[in-house]
């Protein structure tokens, strides 16, 4: 694995209008931060964590409908996006989180309004757990705890955390063209892959073109792969379902009806989970909810932070269950 001082700069990362993109140094990793300019200085601190695979790109959408309404910061996690491979390889669950409360401490920007999606939304879990001084409301958009009953489609995405099988699959795959390879993502994590326009495809296959030619592509996605099955095996106070009755703050969980890779039926069970929760079912939405429907998922978070508002130095607010 080359030194993250010396790995290539294949492509420039796309920038959304009204994005910016910085890099902040942190011990022992890098991490690429996509923001937007606060509307106002006096907007409360959010911060996105995105899910295996993805990176910030995936909250700009989200980032815009909540533009005027926090000031939002979304990373690449170590080995994604634009940020480079954590100088120790960890990719588990706990590397991740890790990461992220470097930068959060780093920062001062905490507590903040923390959002993550499918292996985000077991990393901000985690990181809702063990420091509570952190997070002020949590976002998990069909967030990857543990299941007994995987869903058969949601196989192969494990099995690349198995030894050989990702250098089998690019092998067995070599032939494929980008396109091929982002209507197939597309088509397991959107509920419904017409819902993306033809330029968001463009971008997409534009950006998996650029990132499979960074050296450490398929070892960040086996990796955090590999550190997800893990995930699912802990037991006692760390594992992800204990971690979630261990949180404090309020939380919004959002779940897609069409989603193949976490199974819709464990909404219920989080929404037990997690003490101070709310649950928003979108029968049509696949894995991606805040990339398929970003102004009803930016209404949800509204209607979270203002039952929520005031409470910060109160401690915690008396919030009514909205679960449906």
């Amino acid at each position: 694995m080359p030194a993250a001082s010396v790995l290539p700069r294949v492509a420039p990362v796309r920038v959304g209008e009204g994005e910016r993109l910085r890099s902040v140094g942190l011990p022992g990793v890098t991490l690429t931060v996509r923001s937007r300019p606060p509307a106002r200085e006096d907007l409360p601190p959010a911060l996105y964590v995105h899910g295996l695979g993805g990176s910030s790109q995936n909250w700009s959408s989200l980032m815009a409908e909540l533009d005027g309404v926090v000031d939002g910061e979304a990373l690449d996690l170590p080995g994604f996006g634009d940020s480079p491979p954590p100088d120790d390889g960890d990719y588990s669950v706990t590397g991740h989180a890790r990461a992220v409360i470097r930068y959060l401490d780093a920062a001062g920007r905490g507590p903040v309004h923390l959002f993550g999606n499918s292996l985000g939304g077991a990393v901000a879990t985690r990181v809702a757990a063990v420091r509570p001084d952190l997070v002020r409301t949590l976002t998990l958009v069909s967030p990857a705890l543990p299941e007994l009953r995987v869903q058969r489609s949601a196989v192969p995405t494990a099995l690349l955390g198995v030894p050989g099988i990702a250098a089998l699959f690019t092998r067995l795959t070599r032939q494929w063209t980008a396109e091929q390879r982002v209507r197939g993502v597309m088509a397991l994590c959107y509920g419904d892959p017409g819902r993306v326009s033809p330029e968001a495809f463009r971008y997409a296959v534009e950006e998996l073109e650029r990132r499979q030619r960074l050296p450490y592509f398929w070892d960040a996605m086996t990796r955090s792969a590999r550190g997800i099955v893990s995930a699912y095996t802990l037991g006692g106070q760390h594992g992800l379902w204990r971690q979630a009755e261990r949180v404090l703050a309020p939380t919004l969980l959002i779940y897609g009806g069409r989603d193949q890779l976490v199974g819709f039926r464990m909404a219920r069970k989080a929404a037990r989970a997690f003490r101070d929760s709310r649950l928003l079912s979108l029968p049509d939405a696949g894995h991606v909810a805040m990339m398929e429907y970003p102004g009803v998922v930016a209404g949800a978070v509204r209607e979270l932070l203002t039952q929520t508002a005031g409470a910060g130095e109160a401690g915690r607010p008396a919030v009514t269950d909205t679960r449906s």
